[in-house]
């Protein structure tokens, strides 16, 4: 099924049987509008059929006046007025007539298929219908009227499309179906050019015979199949009807102007009159099965109609459009094949349920919109809908159990003997003010409508003489006499007892099938047959419970997705329930989630990822009225909840924020900011499960170097080849990371680097530089900003990135050189533990946001100097984990993959696993010297003038990660698969294969962080393709430094002309690579 609308309605116009259903099936449209499978600007309409049965002409007819007057309306007329049809497409949908194993008509039965849709919704015959004429059929038609039943289920292959060039008249559809089937049914007799001769109901063999088509080697005819299409101008007669008597008799005006009732047929009247093999004195004197007879009692009515008819629609063209191989399935009273139909013409075992013991359900079985609970064991060919069940239960094949709410206990549910091809059904009717749940019990191989005379007739499968002998029931118990006595009219089901009231399923039909209860209590109460049940059924408590349940099912498989970590997209969930109004219970049930068992807690990562999700939720009930979902987060009210989660304190946490969220719920702008709010506190529980990297880094003490003695470090930069993004949490540890990348320097040398110094005065120095190294005395190409900590309060803001030498902050903090809990002054724990003051520098010759991990690069270099002036032995590794840990606390986030890059020399292949705590494994790859050689020789920068930090970008990712969305999902994975291709190429030493992961890096980022791509940049990359193997911006994207794999070698040249003879590129440049083999280099101390 196609996702959203895909046909823009002017009006749609569903009619129906009851008065109850009107307001009922009126909210499932505009349910189906706020869904997005009806367009919104759409006119809802609901119409209910006459008392009187008007039939599906008189019906059409009917509706048509309805939309057409409140058209009229809309566009300021005082009277019903055709002019509104010139541009408008009208849908009317006839529900029909009862349907036995639906309480809400064949209109919204549940069918076991579960579209990707934006909100979590049934697909029923409704919404198939509705997706095929949108598709298929009506794409491309004028301006008109479509009329459709909605009783049965059309399949149109999927690349079927009707053509609609120049055509004006009358259009039906037919499907093909064989002559048996036809011989109940209705089929077209057409012409070689597709014009209209006869319509054949339940013909003759003869008949029959006519109508074969041309080949006739499956003996296949054209089935009336539903959909009717009136153009603009046959339209406008129809609606001459409600003017015309006595055709106004099938319309409310007509009606309450005091008309007679009049009942036409859709096909045999409106439709046949236009067949070119009738004349008029037959179409308006024969007789027609299911049709009013024109010689009956009001026979002159009839054909004063039917000559009317004739007057006002014989001369338009009806023609016929066949869809070979496509398939017509008429729902029949049949409960056989109704099973059979849900559980052979779908392949969904589970459909919008819950079931608790999967094992228990077999493959070849249907739950549709249910929850099982405990050891419910369904078998194959069985079908459960619209159920909340507690086992133990057994139901066996081709059994079908619809409406039943069963909480019961191992006692009681033995009285429930279900065999094999049982239909159970709890249907929900109200009688005056009285509301009631009544539960039915058939046969599927029952025919209901044959009368309990016929030899065939049968009970629970059975000849009504057994289950008279088995029972004691008399025939005069269940039908009055000259009444009918099918088993569709026989009063069998208790409702109430005088003394004991509602009777429940157990005391109703267990006693029917062979449970426990007796003759007697069954004679006392009230009961009803199928047919009054189907009568009295009210359908807004019917459609109250399926919602109740759909609701329940997602909110149970949301608490399982995210417990067992499951990448299932939950917001098609969140959105139904806020549609539904169960947003409350929604809430709570994340809140249980996100705090944990009182025993266990929740795992950091579920709990980040529950708290991102009620984000997503109160930005449904915002409802896009709220305004942007990204801003701050730091409103004084929620500091407490904040408080709490930082000090690890989760269920209290998430307690303080479920209370605080309770004063922000009455406006959207509220709801939005509350979101905010709530992906704040995510981000504090993210920080801490990324904070268990803390477990890897491993420092050593070893002899401290003298006072005044430098200890310098210097780093290359790094390009991620592929894989970039799954190194970032929380996918790094939810899904698993694996980034492919190699350090570099730029022009010929390494550009970052750090130094550290102990010094005889006990503060803190710290001095970053811009553009280059500095000397010691501060002087030296670029800028310099010089921090002094002389107290424990100057470093307090080490935690906001953007305050003056934040990150030099951090790596004190972090590297342990201080602590801010200790009771003692800064001065005091500098010359109490190091022997005096530091005096740190750091120091970068790349622009900010260039793409090539400099600041987790330089991290790095300032934590690797800070632990060598103070005597303290590291490995690489600890390095690692060491940064990651420091991002966290300067609250920057990001992932792993920048220090591998820069700290880890030559190609290498970082990864992570999908578990806390996280750990970083490095694998240096081993590629062929040659390749290495072709590698540098053809590897080039550009830097593009533009600049975005990743910081930008990183929330986005990460909501849209947490969320699930499907793409995302499959981007990640194809990121680490893309990751793993490289490792394979550069170890092969295949150059093209290379290229070609750097393009598909590339594409992945896009998907990644849509808008990374500048105007300009694109501009760039299209005009360098002729030259290169492969191609990406360096980290995040957005700006920084592009680079490119060209395919010949030292093509700098080339690559320069090019971009001159571009316009519009702004500022660039190009660099030379080089790879460094050595990573994070430690110089002679000075």
């Amino acid at each position: 099924m196609s996702d959203g609308a895909s046909f823009r309605w002017t009006v749609v116009v569903l009619t129906c049987q009851h008065k109850d259903s009107v307001s009922s099936f009126q909210r499932e449209l505009q349910l189906r509008q706020q869904r997005g499978s009806l367009s919104a600007g759409s006119v809802i309409l609901t119409v209910q059929d006459h008392k009187e049965p008007l039939g599906s002409g008189g019906a059409t007819l009917n509706a048509l006046l309805v939309a057409t007057e409140n058209l009229s309306s809309r566009a300021g007329h005082t009277v019903v007025t055709a002019d509104v049809l010139d541009e408008a497409h009208i849908l009317i949908l006839h529900s029909g007539r009862d349907f036995p194993w639906s309480s809400c008509s064949r209109a919204f039965c549940w069918l076991p298929e579960e579209p990707d849709h934006r909100v979590q919704a049934p697909v029923c015959c409704l919404d198939l219908l509705l997706d095929r004429l949108g598709t298929h059929i009506c794409p491309g038609a004028p301006p008109g009227v479509w009329v459709c039943s909605t009783d049965m289920i059309l399949s149109i292959p999927p690349d079927y499309r009707l053509s609609w060039d120049g055509f004006s008249g009358v259009r039906v559809l037919a499907l093909p179906g064989d002559v048996s089937y036809a011989a109940n049914h209705g089929v077209y007799l057409a012409d070689q050019q597709g014009h209209l001769r006869d319509i054949i109901y339940r013909g003759t063999q003869q008949q029959l015979q006519q109508a074969l088509m041309e080949d006739g080697k499956l003996a296949l005819v054209r089935l009336v199949s539903g959909p009717v299409f009136f153009s603009r101008s046959v339209s406008e007669k129809l609606l001459q009807a409600h003017v015309t008597p006595p055709l106004d008799g099938c319309t409310y005006l007509g009606l309450d102007s005091g008309a007679p009732p009049l009942q036409l047929s859709l096909f045999l009247d409106l439709l046949k009159c236009l067949c070119s093999d009738l004349t008029q004195d037959q179409f308006v004197t024969e007789h027609r099965a299911g049709c009013s007879s024109p010689a009956g009692p009001e026979g002159a009515t009839v054909r004063r109609s039917r000559a009317e008819l004739w007057r006002l629609l014989r001369g338009e063209t009806i023609s016929l459009a066949y869809v070979p191989c496509g398939r017509y399935d008429y729902l029949t009273l049949s409960g056989r094949s109704h099973v059979e139909r849900l559980c052979c013409d779908w392949t969904n075992r589970n459909t919008l349920s819950h079931i608790q013991s999967e094992d228990a359900v077999d493959a070849g079985c249907r739950i549709i919109n249910s929850v099982l609970e405990g050891d419910v064991a369904v078998a194959t060919g069985a079908v459960v809908q619209h159920c909340h069940l507690q086992g133990p239960l057994k139901v066996p094949s081709g059994c079908l159990l619809s409406g039943l709410q069963m909480m019961t206990s191992s006692q009681s549910a033995g009285q429930l003997r279900l065999v094999d091809d049982v239909i159970v059904q709890v249907h929900r009717i109200q009688v005056g003010e009285l509301r009631l749940s009544v539960s039915t019990v058939m046969g599927a191989h029952d025919d209901l409508e044959l009368s309990s005379d016929d030899s065939s007739a049968s009970f629970l499968n059975q000849g009504w003489s057994f289950f008279f002998s088995r029972t004691g029931i008399q025939p005069e118990e269940l039908w009055v006499r000259g009444e009918g006595s099918s088993l569709l009219e026989a009063r069998l089901f208790p409702v109430l007892l005088p003394r004991g009231g509602a009777v429940g399923v157990e005391g109703g039909v267990g006693w029917l099938l062979g449970g426990a209860g007796c003759l007697r209590r069954w004679r006392e109460a009230w009961r009803l047959s199928l047919k009054e049940v189907m009568a009295l059924t009210c359908q807004e408590a019917e459609l109250q419970w399926r919602e109740e349940l759909l609701l329940l099912a997602g909110r149970r498989r949301v608490t399982d997705a995210l417990r067992s970590r499951s990448d299932v997209c939950l917001l098609p969930c969140f959105r139904a329930a806020v549609l539904g109004g169960q947003q409350g219970a929604l809430l709570q049930s994340l809140d249980s989630i996100a705090a944990g068992s009182q025993e266990e807690g929740a795992e950091l990562g579920v709990a980040a990822r529950c708290l991102s999700c009620i984000a997503d939720v109160l930005v449904c009930m915002a409802d896009g009225r709220g305004g942007l979902r990204s801003g701050p987060a730091a409103n004084e009210a929620w500091s407490s909840a904040y408080f709490l989660l930082e000090g690890g304190h989760l269920r209290a946490g998430v307690k303080a924020l479920a209370t605080e969220r309770d004063n922000w719920l009455s406006r959207p702008d509220l709801l939005v900011r509350a979101a905010r709010h709530y992906e704040g506190a995510g981000q504090v529980l993210l920080r801490q499960a990324v904070m268990s990297s803390q477990t890897f880094i491993s420092i050593g003490q070893g002899e401290v170097p003298p006072l005044e003695e430098w200890q310098e470090v210097e780093c290359p930069a790094r390009l991620d080849l592929a894989g970039g993004w799954s190194d970032t949490p929380p996918v790094a540890f939810e899904h698993g990371g694996s980034v492919t990348n190699v350090a570099v320097k730029i022009d010929g040398r390494r550009p970052i680097g750090a130094r550290a110094r102990r010094t005889r005065e006990p503060r803190l120095l710290l001095v970053s530089h811009m553009g280059g190294r500095g000397d010691t005395d501060g002087r030296g190409p670029g800028t310099s900003t010089e921090t002094v900590c002389d107290s424990l309060e100057d470093l307090k803001d080490y935690c906001q990135p953007h305050a003056p030498g934040a990150l030099l902050k951090a790596v004190c903090v972090c590297s342990g050189l201080v602590s801010l809990s200790s009771q003692h002054a800064l001065g005091h724990q500098l010359m109490q533990r190091w022997g005096g003051g530091v005096e740190l520098h750091s120091w970068s010759a790349l622009p900010t946001g260039s793409g090539l991990g400099t600041s987790s690069i330089l991290a790095g270099a300032l934590l690797a100097a800070v632990y060598r002036c103070t005597g303290r032995t590291y490995d690489t590794d600890a390095l690692i984990h060491a940064v990651l840990y420091l991002e966290q606390i300067l609250t920057t986030g990001g992932g792993w993959q920048d220090q591998v890059g820069g700290l880890v020399g030559g190609i290498k292949v970082g990864r992570s696993r999908a578990c806390l705590p996280l750990q970083v494994e490095v694998e240096r790859l081993s590629p062929p010297e040659d390749f290495l050689l072709a590698l540098e020789l053809r590897l080039l920068l550009v830097y593009t003038g533009k600049t975005r930090l990743a910081r930008n970008l990183l929330q986005d990712v990460v909501r849209s990660w947490y969320s699930r969305l499907p793409s995302m999902v499959q981007n990640v994975q194809q990121l680490v698969e893309n990751s793993e291709e490289c490792v394979r190429a550069c170890s092969e030493g295949s150059l093209t294969r290379l290229g070609a992961c750097l393009s598909r890096s590339w594409q992945h980022k896009k998907l990644m962080a849509p808008g990374c791509e500048p105007a300009s940049v694109r501009t760039m990359m299209e005009v360098l393709q002729p030259l290169v193997l492969g191609q990406s911006l360096a980290g995040a994207g957005g700006g920084g430094f592009l680079y490119l794999l060209t395919q010949d070698p030292l093509q700098r040249e080339e690559v320069l002309q090019v971009l001159n003879n571009t316009p519009g590129l702004g500022d660039f440049s190009v660099h030379s690579v080089e790879i460094d083999m050595d990573g994070i280099k430690v110089l002679p101390p000075s």
